[in-house]
């Protein structure tokens, strides 16, 4: 197929998944407002730093409050990853790669893009936002839903594969991240209590709580849940089950060498988590390090597959 529809491809899959992901990574703070007592401060500038988003943040708004962060990642359009703007650009990539999947794709894409806009505010305000992000997360599944029902698993699937996974196991550590740093606020984190609800919270912002509980069969903490959601190799949002499946997408593509060397190198990354273990600013720069090396393998697999002159093939 031709790179520039290759790349396309790649990325209206990676904006889909981080179009959900924003609704989901926003969701495991709004969440928490109801699980925790209402004189509990909920640091909400976290979610802004754990998206590296300071700079871009703080030169728009001069106060770090909950409207002016959740404003930022759902409808704000200086925010190059923000929701709508993720629509945005599922929108344009889709539009001009219609041929190559189901045509139920783009009409769903647009009534996906017509609702998050229409009703922006419900995301915004606190009293609807719940149902709002659910709503959005529920649109970007029943897409993939029809992906995954009504595509040949030709070249044009490996490419939403590698952009799918690559996504969705960088915001699977920024979910954690969001946890780990609530956990680290000051005078919070000897809560047992705390520890429960916001690591059950992280867990069912990710879908992963029944598999959890199945799998695990224990209590939930931080440690289980970190180990759980990073070296699961069964649960499909579980940082390694996310990386075997990009190698898997990565050696049905022609001229796959030099991203698999990538690959290799994220799977060689590891943190000691036991049972036991406290989750600081160490495990905090491991999830640094793990989301710097997916730079790197998108960097990879942009050089790879899409750095061709125009009309030649991936």
């Amino acid at each position: 197929m031709l790179s520039r529809v290759a790349e396309r491809i790649y990325w209206c899959a990676r904006y889909l998944e981080r179009v959900e992901n924003t609704a989901r990574l926003v969701s495991v703070y709004d969440n928490l407002l109801f699980d925790l007592p209402h004189d509990f401060n909920i640091g909400w500038y976290n979610l802004i730093t754990i998206n590296s988003g300071e700079q871009a943040f703080d030169e728009r708004y001069k106060i770090r409050d909950e409207r002016n962060v959740v404003k930022f990642l759902l409808a704000d359009d200086t925010n190059f990853s923000s929701m709508l703007v993720s629509l945005k650009m599922v929108r344009e990539n889709m539009r001009t790669t219609r041929d190559v999947v189901p045509q139920e794709t783009w009409e769903l894409i647009n009534e996906l893009d017509l609702f998050a806009r229409k009703n922006i505010k419900q995301g915004i305000n606190r009293t609807q936002r719940h149902d709002y992000l659910n709503t959005i997360i529920k649109g970007c599944q029943e897409i993939n839903g029809l992906l995954a029902g009504a595509m040949s698993r030709d070249a044009t699937w490996q490419f939403v594969m590698l952009g799918r996974n690559l996504e969705r196991a960088d915001m699977t550590t920024r979910i954690l991240d969001a946890g780990v740093s609530i956990m680290l606020q000051p005078d919070e984190s000897n809560s047992v209590n705390l520890g429960q609800v916001v690591w059950g919270n992280v867990l069912r912002s990710s879908s992963a709580y029944l598999s959890y509980r199945r799998s695990v069969r224990t209590s939930v903490s931080g440690a289980k849940v970190a180990r759980y959601l990073l070296s699961d190799t069964y649960f499909p949002r579980a940082a390694s089950f996310c990386v075997n499946e990009i190698k898997q997408a990565a050696t049905k593509l022609p001229r796959s060498q030099g991203v698999l060397k990538v690959i290799e190198k994220i799977d060689k990354l590891s943190y000691p988590i036991t049972s036991s273990s406290e989750l600081d600013e160490a495990f905090r720069n491991y999830l640094n390090d793990f989301q710097i090396n997916l730079n790197e393998l998108n960097a990879a697999i942009s050089e790879n597959w899409f750095a061709f002159d125009e009309g030649a093939a991936a």
